[in-house]
């Protein structure tokens, strides 16, 4: 009686297919040795939490309403005086003079002058601190800073993931499969390269002929996708002629689960860090953006508008909104990318190889 062969081919697709479905689980598990990436993943969760308040309204819902005397200052410096706070200068009163006979309107002016105080004394009374301060209009920034949060980091997360979709897609076909359909994306991919990023992003917003958080996604994700698919791409080239991959065409593996269930995962890690990178740039695109006018809508706010609106306060000496925008994008930031990269390692093949 003969015994069976073990087929060769059929073993290592077995393998292969372990280590693949097991891949992320290894992955979590490396990453929650990293401290720092892990605490910075907490970072992003509250910040992701945050955002999902403001949302659904249970957060800065009244981001717009004037709760505080124009420009009041933080809390822990107190409130400003009077005359800095209103502006006002008590004006030196003239001799008691009838005005009739010169203007006929004169004797309603004191009754005007009696229902205006009448309303201003029915109004909210406004705060003359709030914690992180008020901007010109007496808005608090503390909400603002929250509603910008959700939509500032809703552009550059959704826009990223819009740009690393179709990058990867785009750099997985030219990759894998080569020949003429890989020429037609390396010309497309000259095309785009070829021409300025910034006079890219004015053609297609001139193009939209629009504002607003849909339109910025469109725009940077149709101008950020090609550093995705030249790195995906290599990778592609790289790892298609490997033995798993050659093992899993032997036994009849389909070409979209060797691109997509062999290859994929084993550059996954380039992936999250070059994505990493989108955010954070689409970001600070997104500031540029409603800098220049050609971001979010008027009626919206982000951290990139609050920049703007900063300006004119900073020649005044009111620092506050420009400190809470920046402070909030600089933790969120700074998170973010400590968080891609303790991914990256946790996914490098390279370092689980080290671990064997």
């Amino acid at each position: 009686m003969s015994a069976v062969l073990p087929n060769p081919a059929a073993a290592a697709l077995d393998d292969a297919q372990q280590k693949s479905e097991g891949v992320w689980h290894a992955a979590w598990a490396r990453f929650k040795q990293d401290r720092v990436g892990f605490w910075s993943m907490v970072v992003v969760v509250a910040f992701l939490l945050l955002i999902a308040l403001s949302a659904t309204g249970l957060l800065a819902s009244k981001w717009q309403d004037e709760v505080g005397v124009p420009s009041a200052p933080p809390t822990f410096m107190g409130p400003a005086s009077a005359q800095q706070t209103t502006g006002a200068i008590e004006q030196p009163k003239g001799p008691n003079v009838d005005l009739s006979d010169i203007d006929p309107l004169a004797p309603r002016y004191k009754e005007w002058d009696d229902r205006a105080k009448q309303f201003q004394t029915a109004e909210t009374p406004k705060h003359d601190t709030l914690p992180f301060g008020a901007d010109r209009l007496g808005r608090d920034v503390l909400a603002k800073a929250i509603k910008g949060t959700e939509i500032s980091v809703f552009v550059g997360v959704t826009a990223a993931l819009a740009a690393t979709t179709l990058g990867t897609l785009l750099g997985a076909l030219g990759g894998f499969f080569g020949g003429k359909a890989g020429d037609f994306l390396e010309w497309l991919y000259n095309v785009f390269e070829s021409i300025p990023n910034i006079l890219l992003i004015f053609a297609f917003a001139a193009a939209l002929n629009s504002r607003g958080v849909e339109t910025v996604v469109i725009i940077l994700a149709l101008t950020g996708w090609t550093g995705m698919y030249r790195q995906v791409r290599a990778e592609f080239i790289k790892h298609r002629g490997r033995e798993y991959v050659r093992a899993a065409e032997a036994i009849g593996a389909s070409t979209g689960s060797r691109m997509f269930r062999h290859i994929l995962p084993n550059v996954s890690h380039v992936i999250l860090v070059r994505m990493g990178l989108l955010v954070v740039g689409f970001i600070k695109a997104e500031v540029i953006l409603s800098y220049l006018g050609i971001g979010v809508r008027v009626d919206q706010v982000s951290w990139g508008t609050m920049l703007a609106d900063s300006q004119s306060e900073l020649i005044l000496g009111h620092w506050w909104q420009l400190a809470t925008a920046t402070l909030f994008m600089a933790v969120f930031v700074t998170a973010f990318s400590l968080m891609a990269d303790a991914w990256r390692d946790a996914l490098d093949p390279k370092l689980r190889g080290l671990e064997k």
